[in-house]
């Protein structure tokens, strides 16, 4: 073949490579968040899903993560990040912006949430068109998830009962955390998880309530010595997180493009996630006792005593919803029904 022709064909193929790198990197997003880069919510989470979104699109969406706020703020400041266009997503903690999503707080509440991760991502799910999706105008919830739930980790006091915790400080995640806490007997003190482990250090409080799946990625074996749930891994409540979109951005997409987003993050995504955070508080507590503390799975009965002084938290929230218009009593059948409905999956 002649060199006349080899050249232009040449060119051509150089010309189609740059048009289809371009074409592959033509939906670019940003993914801010609050933990660092080998905590499992990135490498468990935040990770495979961005990797199955680009998969889904053909190569044309590139997700980066920016862990450990380093795009600036502070965790508190997500939410309006991602309503205000700062970032394109982002995964936080719904209770940093406490009563901002208060149709989702139903899934935080001890005797609502229980000990199934699982089922509660999947009631989240299935509820949220009808139930939740008011809470989060001027965002695209990509998908809703809980951690498995909220455990008592203290520096250096057993606890086996309410009365232990008597005039003790615990770190909270969530107003309704604070509530919880204030039903046991002790002082709520908020504050973003980065800052525990020199909170504990401090003494600035005495424990913290909060799941096993954060004591590898803070070292928080090293601060306490003891780690407390109730009988058949019950937890006194949970958190909810979302991810999320910011709208203008989402409504900017072409369809092909949501439905990458959307089949990324359906119900087996969900239902999965629910059993990664199982395993990795598992892999957490398994940290503490290897580290020489005590694990304290406390009796039925003992649980029950907790658990009798948690119920008012549920009326208290009821109460307070309905002053803005939402019937908490409704919301808390629902939830439980759909936790019940989805917990054989």
């Amino acid at each position: 073949m002649s060199s006349t022709f080899i050249k232009p064909a040449l060119a051509a193929s150089a010309l189609a490579l740059v048009a289809g790198s371009a074409a592959a990197q033509e939906h670019k997003f940003r993914l801010h968040h609050f933990l660092g880069a080998q905590a499992p919510a990135q490498t468990r989470m935040l990770e495979p899903w961005a990797e199955a979104v680009e998969e889904n699109s053909g190569g044309q969406v590139e997700i980066e993560i920016f862990p450990s706020m380093t795009l600036g703020g502070r965790p508190q400041e997500l939410v309006s990040q991602a309503r205000d266009g700062v970032v394109d997503l982002v995964w936080t903690l719904n209770g940093y912006t406490p009563g901002l999503f208060p149709r989702t707080e139903v899934f935080e509440l001890p005797t609502v949430y229980m000990n199934d991760p699982v089922a509660t991502n999947l009631a989240m799910h299935d509820m949220f068109e009808e139930h939740l999706a008011e809470d989060f105008r001027g965002l695209e919830v990509m998908f809703l998830h809980v951690h498995a739930g909220q455990g008592i980790q203290m520096a250096n006091k057993e606890v086996r009962s309410p009365e232990d915790l008597a005039g003790t400080s615990l770190r909270i995640p969530t107003r309704t955390g604070a509530w919880a806490i204030e039903a046991l007997g002790a002082n709520p003190v908020a504050m973003p998880v980065p800052e525990l482990p020199q909170s504990l250090s401090k003494g600035v409080v005495d424990g913290a309530f909060i799941p096993w799946e954060i004591i590898p990625a803070l070292s928080v074996q090293e601060q306490t010595d003891y780690q407390i749930e109730g009988a058949d891994r019950t937890r006194f409540g949970t958190s909810t997180f979302q991810v999320s979109m910011n709208q203008a951005r989402w409504d900017s997409l072409p369809e092909d493009i949501q439905q990458a987003f959307r089949d990324a993050s359906g119900r087996d995504w969900v239902a999965e996630m629910g059993r990664v955070w199982r395993e990795v508080d598992d892999f957490g507590i398994k940290v503490a006792t290897d580290a020489g503390n005590e694990h304290i799975t406390l009796t039925e009965d003992e649980t029950a005593a907790f658990m009798d002084r948690l119920a008012p938290v549920v009326e208290r929230w009821t109460e307070d919803v309905s002053g803005k218009g939402i019937d908490g009593t409704a919301l808390v059948e629902t939830a439980r029904g759909m936790i019940e409905q989805n917990a054989a999956q």
